[in-house]
Protein backbone atom coordinates (compact mmCIF):
# COMPACT_ATOMS: atom_id res chain seq x y z
CA UNK A 1 0.00 0.00 0.00
CA UNK A 2 2.71 2.50 1.07
CA UNK A 3 6.30 1.98 0.76
CA UNK A 4 7.58 5.05 1.21
CA UNK A 5 9.55 5.97 4.78
CA UNK A 6 9.84 8.97 7.26
CA UNK A 7 12.54 10.12 9.99
CA UNK A 8 10.66 10.75 13.24
CA UNK A 9 11.98 14.14 13.25
CA UNK A 10 10.15 14.24 9.62
CA UNK A 11 7.15 13.57 10.83
CA UNK A 12 7.61 16.17 13.35
CA UNK A 13 8.53 18.88 10.89
CA UNK A 14 5.44 17.66 9.18
CA UNK A 15 3.05 18.36 11.81
CA UNK A 16 4.35 21.42 13.01
CA UNK A 17 3.20 23.77 10.23
CA UNK A 18 -0.29 21.72 9.73
CA UNK A 19 -0.96 22.88 13.13
CA UNK A 20 0.77 26.29 13.61
CA UNK A 21 -0.11 28.03 10.00
CA UNK A 22 -4.20 27.87 10.70
CA UNK A 23 -3.70 28.33 14.26
CA UNK A 24 -1.94 31.65 13.88
CA UNK A 25 -4.29 33.48 12.15
CA UNK A 26 -7.85 32.15 13.65
CA UNK A 27 -6.94 31.45 16.98
CA UNK A 28 -6.01 35.23 18.59
CA UNK A 29 -9.53 36.92 18.24
CA UNK A 30 -11.45 33.25 19.72
CA UNK A 31 -9.38 32.76 22.05
CA UNK A 32 -9.37 36.60 23.60
CA UNK A 33 -12.93 36.60 23.24
CA UNK A 34 -13.12 33.79 26.23
CA UNK A 35 -9.85 34.75 27.64
CA UNK A 36 -9.24 38.71 27.33
CA UNK A 37 -6.01 39.80 27.78
CA UNK A 38 -4.77 35.82 29.57
CA UNK A 39 -5.53 34.41 26.05
CA UNK A 40 -1.75 34.43 25.59
CA UNK A 41 -1.39 31.55 28.24
CA UNK A 42 -4.52 29.36 26.49
CA UNK A 43 -2.40 27.47 24.71
CA UNK A 44 -0.02 26.64 27.21
CA UNK A 45 -2.96 25.09 28.82
CA UNK A 46 -4.75 23.59 25.18
CA UNK A 47 -1.03 21.42 24.83
CA UNK A 48 -1.83 19.25 27.60
CA UNK A 49 -4.53 17.90 24.67
CA UNK A 50 -1.58 17.20 22.13
CA UNK A 51 0.51 15.28 24.89
CA UNK A 52 -2.42 13.37 25.15
CA UNK A 53 -3.39 12.74 21.77
CA UNK A 54 -0.33 12.10 21.07
CA UNK A 55 0.62 9.62 24.14
CA UNK A 56 -3.18 7.55 23.50
CA UNK A 57 -1.91 6.82 19.56
CA UNK A 58 1.27 6.06 20.64
CA UNK A 59 0.06 3.21 22.70
CA UNK A 60 -2.06 2.10 20.50
CA UNK A 61 1.10 1.83 17.70
CA UNK A 62 2.56 -0.43 20.46
CA UNK A 63 0.28 -3.02 20.15
CA UNK A 64 -0.68 -2.59 16.56
CA UNK A 65 3.10 -1.43 15.25
CA UNK A 66 2.32 -2.02 11.50
CA UNK A 67 -1.12 -0.38 11.19
CA UNK A 68 -3.03 2.60 10.99
CA UNK A 69 -6.34 3.42 13.28
CA UNK A 70 -8.50 2.56 10.76
CA UNK A 71 -7.06 -1.02 10.56
CA UNK A 72 -6.59 -1.82 14.03
CA UNK A 73 -10.10 -0.04 14.52
CA UNK A 74 -11.42 -3.92 13.41
CA UNK A 75 -8.92 -5.90 15.61
CA UNK A 76 -10.32 -4.00 18.57
CA UNK A 77 -14.00 -3.67 17.39
CA UNK A 78 -14.41 -6.34 15.35
CA UNK A 79 -15.63 -6.47 11.54
CA UNK A 80 -18.67 -4.82 11.82
CA UNK A 81 -18.26 -2.19 14.65
CA UNK A 82 -14.71 -1.65 13.37
CA UNK A 83 -16.00 -0.64 9.79
CA UNK A 84 -18.80 1.80 11.29
CA UNK A 85 -15.51 2.83 13.43
CA UNK A 86 -13.40 3.66 9.72
CA UNK A 87 -16.02 4.75 8.04
CA UNK A 88 -16.80 7.89 11.06
CA UNK A 89 -13.32 8.44 11.02
CA UNK A 90 -13.16 9.18 7.24
CA UNK A 91 -15.70 10.92 7.05
CA UNK A 92 -14.16 13.21 9.80
CA UNK A 93 -11.01 13.66 8.08
CA UNK A 94 -13.28 14.92 4.79
CA UNK A 95 -15.10 17.62 6.98
CA UNK A 96 -12.44 18.57 8.80
CA UNK A 97 -10.77 19.06 5.30
CA UNK A 98 -13.26 21.04 3.88
CA UNK A 99 -13.44 22.95 6.87
CA UNK A 100 -9.62 23.95 6.32
CA UNK A 101 -10.10 24.39 2.59
CA UNK A 102 -12.63 26.88 3.05
CA UNK A 103 -10.67 28.66 6.15
CA UNK A 104 -8.05 29.33 3.45
CA UNK A 105 -10.45 29.89 0.71
CA UNK A 106 -12.40 32.33 2.80
CA UNK A 107 -8.97 34.22 4.09
CA UNK A 108 -7.28 34.66 0.65
CA UNK A 109 -10.27 35.72 -1.04
CA UNK A 110 -11.59 38.50 1.47
CA UNK A 111 -7.65 40.12 2.11
CA UNK A 112 -5.86 39.59 -1.62
CA UNK A 113 -7.79 38.14 -4.63
CA UNK A 114 -10.87 39.81 -3.83
CA UNK A 115 -11.59 39.62 -7.21
CA UNK A 116 -11.37 35.66 -7.67
CA UNK A 117 -14.12 33.07 -7.06
CA UNK A 118 -14.08 31.74 -4.00
CA UNK A 119 -14.43 27.97 -5.84
CA UNK A 120 -11.40 28.48 -8.07
CA UNK A 121 -8.93 29.41 -5.17
CA UNK A 122 -10.19 26.57 -3.07
CA UNK A 123 -9.57 24.05 -6.42
CA UNK A 124 -6.39 25.31 -7.35
CA UNK A 125 -5.58 24.30 -3.85
CA UNK A 126 -6.92 20.96 -4.13
CA UNK A 127 -5.15 20.16 -7.65
CA UNK A 128 -1.80 20.82 -5.85
CA UNK A 129 -1.86 18.81 -3.11
CA UNK A 130 -2.95 16.22 -5.16
CA UNK A 131 0.56 15.99 -6.24
CA UNK A 132 1.63 15.72 -2.99
CA UNK A 133 -0.70 13.42 -2.20
CA UNK A 134 -0.23 10.65 -4.88
CA UNK A 135 3.75 11.10 -4.15
CA UNK A 136 3.21 9.49 -1.04
CA UNK A 137 4.58 10.04 2.44
CA UNK A 138 7.96 10.43 1.19
CA UNK A 139 7.08 13.95 -0.58
CA UNK A 140 4.84 14.72 2.18
CA UNK A 141 8.45 14.55 4.75
CA UNK A 142 10.59 16.05 2.07
CA UNK A 143 7.92 18.98 1.28
CA UNK A 144 7.77 19.47 4.80
CA UNK A 145 11.43 20.02 5.33
CA UNK A 146 11.50 22.78 2.88
CA UNK A 147 8.59 24.52 3.80
CA UNK A 148 8.49 24.19 7.80
CA UNK A 149 11.53 25.96 8.54
CA UNK A 150 10.31 28.82 5.90
CA UNK A 151 7.04 29.14 8.43
CA UNK A 152 9.14 29.16 11.10
CA UNK A 153 11.80 31.77 10.00
CA UNK A 154 8.94 34.00 8.65
CA UNK A 155 6.95 33.92 11.49
CA UNK A 156 10.33 34.63 13.65
CA UNK A 157 10.98 37.71 11.41
CA UNK A 158 7.37 39.41 12.00
CA UNK A 159 7.71 39.39 15.53
CA UNK A 160 11.26 41.11 15.79
CA UNK A 161 10.16 43.22 13.49
CA UNK A 162 6.80 44.07 15.42
CA UNK A 163 8.95 44.99 18.38
CA UNK A 164 9.06 48.94 18.26
CA UNK A 165 5.10 48.43 18.25
CA UNK A 166 5.08 46.57 21.24
CA UNK A 167 3.39 48.09 24.36
CA UNK A 168 4.34 45.71 27.50
CA UNK A 169 1.41 46.96 29.72
CA UNK A 170 -1.51 45.83 27.61
CA UNK A 171 -0.41 42.49 28.91
CA UNK A 172 -1.33 43.40 32.81
CA UNK A 173 -3.00 42.54 35.01
CA UNK A 174 -2.01 38.99 34.26
CA UNK A 175 -5.06 36.41 35.62
CA UNK A 176 -6.68 38.92 37.81
CA UNK A 177 -9.76 37.14 37.28
CA UNK A 178 -7.96 33.59 38.25
CA UNK A 179 -7.08 30.91 35.80
CA UNK A 180 -10.72 30.19 34.68
CA UNK A 181 -10.47 33.17 31.42
CA UNK A 182 -7.52 31.14 30.25
CA UNK A 183 -8.58 27.94 30.73
CA UNK A 184 -12.07 28.88 29.02
CA UNK A 185 -10.07 30.44 26.31
CA UNK A 186 -8.09 26.81 25.66
CA UNK A 187 -11.41 25.22 24.11
CA UNK A 188 -10.80 26.26 20.78
CA UNK A 189 -7.02 25.54 20.75
CA UNK A 190 -7.34 22.17 22.07
CA UNK A 191 -9.11 21.92 18.46
CA UNK A 192 -5.66 22.26 16.82
CA UNK A 193 -3.46 20.27 19.28
CA UNK A 194 -5.71 17.45 19.59
CA UNK A 195 -4.91 16.98 15.61
CA UNK A 196 -1.88 15.64 16.34
CA UNK A 197 -3.02 12.05 16.42
CA UNK A 198 -2.92 11.94 12.87
CA UNK A 199 0.32 10.92 13.44
CA UNK A 200 -1.16 7.46 14.07
CA UNK A 201 -1.19 7.61 10.28
CA UNK A 202 2.77 8.18 10.35
CA UNK A 203 3.46 5.44 12.94
CA UNK A 204 3.62 2.59 10.72
CA UNK A 205 5.81 4.40 8.53
CA UNK A 206 8.65 5.66 10.50
CA UNK A 207 12.46 4.40 9.67
CA UNK A 208 13.21 4.88 13.49
CA UNK A 209 9.96 3.82 15.48
CA UNK A 210 12.11 4.39 18.17
CA UNK A 211 11.99 7.91 18.16
CA UNK A 212 8.15 8.56 17.58
CA UNK A 213 7.20 9.60 21.30
CA UNK A 214 10.17 11.93 21.63
CA UNK A 215 9.66 14.18 18.15
CA UNK A 216 5.92 13.92 18.51
CA UNK A 217 6.21 15.27 22.33
CA UNK A 218 8.93 17.60 20.87
CA UNK A 219 6.31 19.02 18.12
CA UNK A 220 3.70 19.48 20.95
CA UNK A 221 5.89 21.96 22.25
CA UNK A 222 7.23 23.55 19.39
CA UNK A 223 3.48 24.55 18.79
CA UNK A 224 2.58 25.34 22.11
CA UNK A 225 5.44 27.76 22.84
CA UNK A 226 4.55 29.56 19.13
CA UNK A 227 0.96 29.94 19.27
CA UNK A 228 1.18 31.24 22.65
CA UNK A 229 4.55 33.92 21.48
CA UNK A 230 2.29 34.61 18.41
CA UNK A 231 -0.78 35.56 20.62
CA UNK A 232 1.36 37.55 23.02
CA UNK A 233 3.02 40.00 20.25
CA UNK A 234 -0.65 40.59 19.06
CA UNK A 235 -1.51 41.77 22.34
CA UNK A 236 0.94 43.25 23.18
CA UNK A 237 0.27 45.00 20.01
CA UNK A 238 -3.13 45.88 19.79
CA UNK A 239 -4.41 45.52 23.59
CA UNK A 240 -8.05 45.16 24.00
CA UNK A 241 -8.90 45.67 20.21
CA UNK A 242 -8.20 42.21 19.86
CA UNK A 243 -11.71 40.73 19.78
CA UNK A 244 -13.14 43.01 16.91
CA UNK A 245 -9.96 41.97 14.25
CA UNK A 246 -10.64 38.80 12.42
CA UNK A 247 -7.29 38.07 11.49
CA UNK A 248 -4.47 39.94 14.46
CA UNK A 249 -1.57 38.78 13.43
CA UNK A 250 -2.21 40.23 9.51
CA UNK A 251 -3.04 43.13 10.98
CA UNK A 252 -0.06 43.39 13.32
CA UNK A 253 1.98 42.70 9.96
CA UNK A 254 0.34 45.98 8.34
CA UNK A 255 2.11 47.87 11.63
CA UNK A 256 5.62 46.81 9.98
CA UNK A 257 7.81 49.96 8.97
CA UNK A 258 11.71 49.25 8.85
CA UNK A 259 13.66 52.97 7.21
CA UNK A 260 10.42 54.57 5.95
CA UNK A 261 10.53 52.30 2.95
CA UNK A 262 10.22 48.02 4.25
CA UNK A 263 6.52 48.36 5.72
CA UNK A 264 3.14 46.32 4.98
CA UNK A 265 4.73 43.22 5.12
CA UNK A 266 0.85 41.00 5.17
CA UNK A 267 2.64 39.08 1.61
CA UNK A 268 4.22 37.46 4.81
CA UNK A 269 1.28 36.20 6.64
CA UNK A 270 0.29 34.99 3.50
CA UNK A 271 3.37 33.31 2.76
CA UNK A 272 3.15 31.30 5.60
CA UNK A 273 -0.96 30.94 5.21
CA UNK A 274 -0.42 29.52 1.66
CA UNK A 275 2.53 27.38 2.17
CA UNK A 276 1.03 25.89 6.22
CA UNK A 277 -2.48 25.19 4.92
CA UNK A 278 -0.62 23.61 1.49
CA UNK A 279 0.87 20.89 4.23
CA UNK A 280 -2.18 20.83 6.40
CA UNK A 281 -4.18 20.20 3.68
CA UNK A 282 -1.97 17.37 2.16
CA UNK A 283 -1.81 15.50 5.39
CA UNK A 284 -5.41 14.99 5.89
CA UNK A 285 -5.87 14.46 2.41
CA UNK A 286 -3.08 11.82 2.45
CA UNK A 287 -4.90 10.46 5.49
CA UNK A 288 -8.15 10.48 3.84
CA UNK A 289 -6.75 8.32 0.75
CA UNK A 290 -4.46 6.02 2.47
CA UNK A 291 -7.35 4.75 5.37
CA UNK A 292 -10.27 5.10 2.55
CA UNK A 293 -7.62 2.53 0.70
CA UNK A 294 -7.51 0.38 3.82
CA UNK A 295 -10.98 0.47 4.49
CA UNK A 296 -11.82 -0.91 1.34
CA UNK A 297 -8.86 -3.27 1.27
CA UNK A 298 -7.51 -1.78 -2.05
CA UNK A 299 -3.58 -2.76 -3.24
CA UNK A 300 -3.09 1.35 -3.90
CA UNK A 301 -4.51 4.29 -2.88
CA UNK A 302 -3.52 6.14 -5.42
CA UNK A 303 -6.48 5.56 -7.95
CA UNK A 304 -8.22 7.42 -4.86
CA UNK A 305 -6.60 10.58 -4.99
CA UNK A 306 -8.16 12.42 -8.09
CA UNK A 307 -12.26 11.43 -7.20
CA UNK A 308 -11.97 12.16 -3.41
CA UNK A 309 -9.87 15.92 -4.48
CA UNK A 310 -13.36 16.66 -6.36
CA UNK A 311 -15.35 15.46 -3.87
CA UNK A 312 -13.34 17.65 -1.20
CA UNK A 313 -13.49 20.77 -3.15
CA UNK A 314 -17.39 20.14 -3.14
CA UNK A 315 -17.57 19.46 0.80
CA UNK A 316 -14.77 23.00 1.08
CA UNK A 317 -17.93 25.07 -0.57
CA UNK A 318 -20.67 23.61 1.10
CA UNK A 319 -19.59 23.33 4.55
CA UNK A 320 -20.44 26.99 5.45
CA UNK A 321 -22.32 29.64 4.49
CA UNK A 322 -19.81 32.37 4.85
CA UNK A 323 -16.62 33.11 7.02
CA UNK A 324 -18.43 34.23 10.15
CA UNK A 325 -21.01 31.38 10.57
CA UNK A 326 -17.74 29.09 10.98
CA UNK A 327 -16.22 31.20 13.30
CA UNK A 328 -19.19 30.69 15.25
CA UNK A 329 -19.22 27.29 14.78
CA UNK A 330 -15.31 26.81 15.78
CA UNK A 331 -15.89 28.82 19.13
CA UNK A 332 -19.00 26.92 20.20
CA UNK A 333 -19.91 23.47 18.93
CA UNK A 334 -16.89 22.75 16.59
CA UNK A 335 -14.19 21.63 19.45
CA UNK A 336 -16.54 19.33 20.80
CA UNK A 337 -17.40 17.15 17.80
CA UNK A 338 -13.67 17.53 16.76
CA UNK A 339 -12.56 16.17 19.96
CA UNK A 340 -14.47 13.46 19.94
CA UNK A 341 -12.77 12.12 17.29
CA UNK A 342 -9.39 13.28 18.21
CA UNK A 343 -9.46 12.18 21.94
CA UNK A 344 -12.69 10.51 22.94
CA UNK A 345 -12.42 7.78 20.43
CA UNK A 346 -8.92 6.90 20.25
CA UNK A 347 -9.03 6.18 24.33
CA UNK A 348 -11.78 4.58 23.85
CA UNK A 349 -9.93 2.10 21.25
CA UNK A 350 -7.16 1.98 23.97
CA UNK A 351 -9.37 1.09 26.74
CA UNK A 352 -11.32 -1.57 25.07
CA UNK A 353 -7.70 -3.06 23.52
CA UNK A 354 -5.95 -3.12 26.91
CA UNK A 355 -9.30 -4.87 28.60
CA UNK A 356 -9.29 -7.43 25.97
CA UNK A 357 -5.79 -8.35 26.19
CA UNK A 358 -6.46 -8.98 29.60
CA UNK A 359 -9.24 -11.08 29.25
CA UNK A 360 -6.77 -13.44 27.23
CA UNK A 361 -4.61 -13.89 30.16
CA UNK A 362 -5.33 -15.59 33.54
CA UNK A 363 -4.56 -13.97 36.35
CA UNK A 364 -1.18 -15.64 36.82
CA UNK A 365 -0.39 -13.27 33.44
CA UNK A 366 -0.77 -16.83 31.33
CA UNK A 367 -2.69 -16.52 28.09
CA UNK A 368 -5.66 -18.87 28.49
CA UNK A 369 -5.10 -22.60 26.54
CA UNK A 370 -6.54 -22.48 23.43
CA UNK A 371 -10.27 -23.87 22.96
CA UNK A 372 -10.14 -27.85 21.91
Amino acid sequence: MEKGKISAFQMAVVMYPTIISTAILLLPRISSQHAAQDFWLSPIWASAAGFLAVYLVYRLHRRYPQQTLIEYGEHILGPVFGKLLGFAYLFYLLHINAIILREYGEFVAGTFLRLTPLVVIIVCMVFVCMAAVRGGIEVLGRTAELFGPAVTILLIIIILLLLPELHPEYVLPIMDRGIGPSLKGAVAPMIWFSEFWLVSFFFPFLSDPQQALRWSMISVVTVALSMAITNLTALMVFGNMMQHLTYPVMSAAGYITVGGFFEHLESIVMVIWVAGTFLKVSTFYYALTLGTAQWLKLGDYRPLVLPLGWLLALFALWVSPNLIQLSYSMATTLPYYLMFFQLFLPAVLLLVAHFRQRGHQLPTGKHKPEAG
